[in-house]
């Protein structure tokens, strides 16, 4: 658990005004909520307390948590409980799919919690909701953001099988700052997690994402997108990290709009084919704008939709 922080971290974690947000309100985040709820798939929306929710939501968009809402792990960033999950629903897939036409989703991005506990890791659970995702809706641009399967290239190789359109997995933050905030993940792991995928499916666009406000430098960040673009990445989001609650991680600082703007052109000129990067940008926040700027030639993506595996 992350230390309790001190006095003068409190005070520092009072939002900036670039950091404040309205409720959610409307009838389409009403329709949203309701729809989420009657499929029984949870949300990493509402698990991981995103920032982005009362948008989302009233844009009919939600991002679905797969194999439950029970994590393995206990990283230092995220609000999702630590804890033994439940067996895997066998009819989840097909939930998650009928509430995805509900919703009319046009990009569905597929996320999950980390599951060590299952022999293959949830990857055929991941495969298994890919495709009755693409059954239900065969013009969907299909998204995956799973955990790092440990870099097993069986796991990888399942849920590339199933043929998403994008292979999402999250760096979240520089290797310096790994063990401290992912203890029981590895940067260079994660690394090869998205270097197996491309190699799988040659063409694939690998994607990943980074927050800031950690305790990171300039020069660590710079390495970091290095790194990613040394396996293949070529979408990139950057965020600003938020503390959940008192359990989690402090936030060492709050960059600034000006700032992120700058972190985006240095992404551009280190050759990421679309960068999303703001304060309140997160792995799968606008995922089919993010798709269709970096992805040649564009398909017409209308909306989207998020299934959710790690999260955070």
């Amino acid at each position: 658990m992350a230390p309790e922080p001190s006095d003068n971290l409190k005070r520092s974690r009072r939002l900036p005004a670039w950091l404040k947000r309205p409720l959610p309100t409307g009838g389409l985040a009403a329709t949203t909520r309701r729809v989420v709820q009657s499929s029984g798939v949870a949300t990493v929306c509402q698990e991981a307390r995103c920032p982005n929710l009362g948008e989302c939501w009233s844009h009919r968009t939600a991002t679905f948590m797969i194999l439950g809402d029970r994590c393995t792990r206990r990283c230092h960033f995220c609000a999702v409980e630590t804890a033994r999950p439940a067996p895997p629903e066998p009819d989840e897939p097909q939930r998650l799919a009928d509430a995805a036409a509900e919703l009319g989703l046009k990009h569905v991005v597929i996320t999950s919690v980390a599951r060590d506990d299952l022999p293959d890791e949830g990857a055929g659970h991941f495969a298994a909701c890919i495709r009755a995702v693409r059954d239900r809706l065969p013009s969907a641009v299909i998204e995956v953001l799973p955990a790092d399967f440990h870099a097993r290239p069986e796991c990888i190789a399942t849920v590339c099988a199933a043929e998403p359109d994008i292979f999402n997995h999250n760096l979240e933050t520089v290797e310096r700052l790994t063990p401290v905030i992912r203890p029981q993940a590895k940067y260079r792991r994660s690394l090869e997690t998205l270097r197996l995928a491309g190699q799988n499916r040659p063409g694939l666009p690998i994607k990943s994402g980074l927050m800031v406000g950690l305790g990171e430098t300039t020069e660590e960040i710079e390495q970091a997108l290095a790194d990613l673009r040394s396996v293949s990445c070529s979408l990139l989001t950057i965020g600003q990290y938020l503390q959940p609650s008192p359990r989690q991680s402090p936030v060492a600082r709050f960059y600034t709009p000006e700032e992120f703007k700058q972190l985006k052109g240095l992404a551009e000129q280190m050759g990421f084919s679309a960068v999303a990067s703001g304060p309140f940008v997160r792995s799968s926040y606008q995922a089919d704008r993010l798709f269709t700027e970096g992805v040649t030639p564009p398909r017409t993506v209308l909306g989207h939709a998020v299934v959710n595996a790690e999260r955070r």
